[in-house]
């Protein structure tokens, strides 16, 4: 069993991109959990052709939004993941929503509930390549983190659609250094429905396409990686969203933490934050989020996380007009060895500043759990 699991590993790492997050590639590497189906059946499984997760968070929440202070019991995630590797060459994953709906989009026929339906081809040890709709490979390790795992998104990932149709090139010349070149749609939905009912809209591109070219990075022995990104979006003609991100995180024995910068400048508001905020669709938006967080083991079984984030947004006619600043803490306790489940306490809270509006702080309590199951 020793020897087959071991197998598995070797066979894993070098499709998983460096021991990427849960949404770019293939997503986690194999892992040592129990699956329900050995815990109950003791099936032993001869191959890895076929992986099956439910992926559940739950908690009862309290906090005061914009309607004041209320409390009720609410599921964040609920998603079904398969992955496999059919043979040395052939892998494929399916990551979808069962809380959205499964109505198809416009563009794509995708639906929003489907993150992932993605396979992928290894040509060697140095090649390999992906196609289908895929989280884009921007960088950055908020952007790359599993969303089971997120309490709060900054305000920039929270608004940005992540998941397209296209296709992915990986070159890993060494084990430690990976390059991917990533072209997908810049849009789900068709260009008239993404931008409907926001006025008068430049003339639509006959190529609408996003070009991000992606470099993830291991150093002093993986003490120090990188996921870093750099792209450009085809919104309109002549109309683009230039972006940046740039993450970089420590890896120690029980404390990891990471810095992420992520920039956007945009020819015609791709977000959408600033054309709510200032009630009309917007030309020459900057975006800027910076994001640190640290996890410490402090104890057997035991994890705290802080979060700190910052965030701007500026127009060309408004100036600097939104400055957001949020913060996040949580106590996580695992139970059980073998099973990727915890059980948390969270407090997030959250600061805005638009314009000459009154400032609005909010403030939300959590308690409950987060388990990745592995069914099979």
């Amino acid at each position: 069993m020793r020897k087959m699991v071991m197998g598995l590993v070797a066979l894993l790492l070098p499709l998983s991109a460096l021991a990427q997050g849960g949404n770019t590639g293939i997503g986690e590497a194999y892992d040592a959990h129990e699956s329900l189906s050995r815990r109950l059946l003791h099936l032993e499984k001869k191959n890895d052709a076929f992986n099956l997760y439910v992926n559940f968070a739950g908690a009862l929440q309290a906090g005061n939004e914009a309607e004041g202070w209320n409390a009720a019991f609410r599921a964040r995630h609920l998603r079904l993941e398969m992955t496999g590797v059919i043979h040395e060459k052939l892998y494929y994953r399916l990551r979808h929503h069962l809380e959205r709906s499964n109505a198809p989009l416009s563009l794509e026929r995708f639906s929003q509930a489907t993150d992932i339906m993605m396979i992928g081809w290894k040509f060697n040890n140095q090649w390999r390549l992906y196609g289908g709709k895929m989280c884009q490979f921007w960088g950055g390790y908020e952007y790359d983190e599993n969303p089971l795992y997120i309490y709060q998104y900054s305000d920039l990932l929270n608004h940005m659609e992540v998941f397209f149709t296209g296709a992915a090139l990986a070159w890993t010349p060494v084990p430690t250094q990976e390059f991917v070149l990533n072209v997908t749609n810049s849009f789900t939905k068709a260009y008239a429905d993404t931008y409907a009912g926001e006025g008068d809209l430049p003339t639509a591109t006959r190529l609408p396409l996003a070009y991000i070219l992606n470099w993830n990075g291991s150093l002093f022995d993986g003490r120090l990686t990188t996921r870093w990104g750099g792209g450009a979006i085809t919104l309109a003609r002549d109309h683009y969203s230039k972006m940046l991100f740039l993450g970089q995180k420590l890896n120690l024995e029980r404390l990891q933490w990471y810095f992420d910068y992520m920039g956007a400048w945009e020819d015609l508001d791709h977000f959408l934050i600033a054309s709510a905020d200032l009630g009309a669709l917007q030309r020459k938006v900057r975006y800027q989020s910076f994001v640190t967080k640290a996890n410490w083991q402090f104890a057997p079984r035991w994890n705290l996380m802080g979060k700190g984030m910052y965030e701007r947004v500026a127009t060309a006619g408004a100036g600097t007009y939104r400055q957001s600043f949020g913060w996040i803490g949580a106590l996580e306790f695992f139970p059980m060895e073998g099973q990727d489940l915890r059980v948390f306490l969270s407090y997030t809270g959250a600061h805005r500043l638009i314009g000459e509006a009154p400032a609005f702080t909010s403030h939300r309590i959590e308690l409950g759990f987060i388990y990745r199951l592995k069914a099979y």
